[in-house]
């Protein structure tokens, strides 16, 4: 492989990061003396201590995604988070030290939330965090704020990486990228377009979600678990928060969905939101060179995905086997 990062350039980036973080906050008002990296893959975490807060500051990014779509998609996690703690959702709040709003500082864009201790000794319970996406979801659908259908799948961002693969058969063999490519074609309408999806999923309710599978997204602090990482909210079903999780974490989800008087998951869309979960995570190969690390994450997928049927079994027309009708 060539044309990687190494682990020198990416420190320097975290460093560049971390020091504008540091002068936005200091700008801000705050008090920074002890800069501490608390997380770093797409994004570098740092709490700005001794002040009690944390700025999330994305490093990662599409090509085509620039710092406008960036700061808008901030926007509504922060609007998101802070109308759920409102509400008495536990969530990581965004800090009340300084206004509610993105910061662009040094190429960067970053928001800053409050900080809350983590419990590190506790291991997650995925099950347990499934069933409580439903609670999630049930809070969320009142949400009055304005949400793109779908945004979560980032579509320009599939498509962008598929293309972007075809110069990189260090990092996905030309059968599977055509397999992909194939794929997508037949997913792409439905997630770019609201109408076609309720066309092709009749009776399916849509909702804000959570957009960035919240089982796995729950913050385990030392006072009790919170919702995290909204940065992905969207408008869309409530299978996309669920997408390639296995029956296992959906049987725990309907639990909490018959506690809290929702629908169960339906299984068509399943099919639907784990094929375009797939080819979303291959599109990530094309950041490799930026992040190397996500190679062994996608990777290890690929095998199992060529046993799958194409697109999820979605044919146009007739998604998955589900019969035309009205309703």
């Amino acid at each position: 492989m060539t044309n990687f990062l190494t682990r020198q350039d990416i420190a320097h980036r975290t460093a560049a990061a971390v020091d504008a973080a540091v002068g936005a906050g200091r700008d801000l008002g705050l008090t920074v003396t002890e800069a501490r990296v608390l997380h770093e893959v797409f994004s570098v975490v740092v709490h700005l201590a001794p002040a009690p807060v944390v700025a999330r500051i994305p490093v990662v990014l599409p090509e085509s995604a620039g710092l406008d779509a960036l700061a808008h998609r901030q926007r509504a996690e922060l609007d998101v988070t802070r109308w759920l703690a409102d509400k008495g959702v536990p969530v990581l709040s965004p800090s009340p030290l300084v206004p509610r709003n993105p910061v662009r500082r040094n190429g960067f864009s970053m928001t800053f939330w409050q900080f809350v201790a983590e419990d590190r000794g506790r291991e997650p319970d995925y099950a347990a965090n499934a069933e409580s996406t439903a609670t999630l979801h049930a809070a969320l659908r009142d949400y009055p704020g304005p949400l793109s259908f779908l945004s979560s799948a980032e579509p320009e961002f599939i498509a962008e990486g598929l293309a972007l693969l075809g110069d990189r058969p260090d990092l996905l063999a030309p059968a599977d990228l055509d397999r992909a490519r194939r794929e997508w074609r037949v997913l792409e309408p439905l997630v770019r377009s609201r109408a076609a999806f309720e066309q092709a999923f009749p009776g399916i309710d849509l909702q804000p979600i959570h957009g960035d599978s919240p089982p796995a997204n729950i913050f385990a602090g030392v006072d009790g678990d919170r919702y995290a990482d909204f940065e992905l909210v969207t408008l869309g079903p409530v299978e996309w928060d669920l997408a390639a999780l296995g029956p296992d974490l959906e049987t725990a989800y309907n639990r909490g969905a018959q506690r809290e008087g929702l629908r169960p998951l339906d299984e068509d869309v399943l099919k639907f939101v784990n094929a375009v979960g797939m080819l979303r995570a291959i599109a990530f190969l094309a950041l490799a060179p930026r992040l190397p690390a996500i190679v062994d994450y996608v990777t290890p997928t690929l095998e199992p995905w060529r046993g799958t049927p194409f697109a999820g079994g979605l044919t146009l027309g007739n998604p998955v086997g589900r019969p035309h009708s009205s309703g």
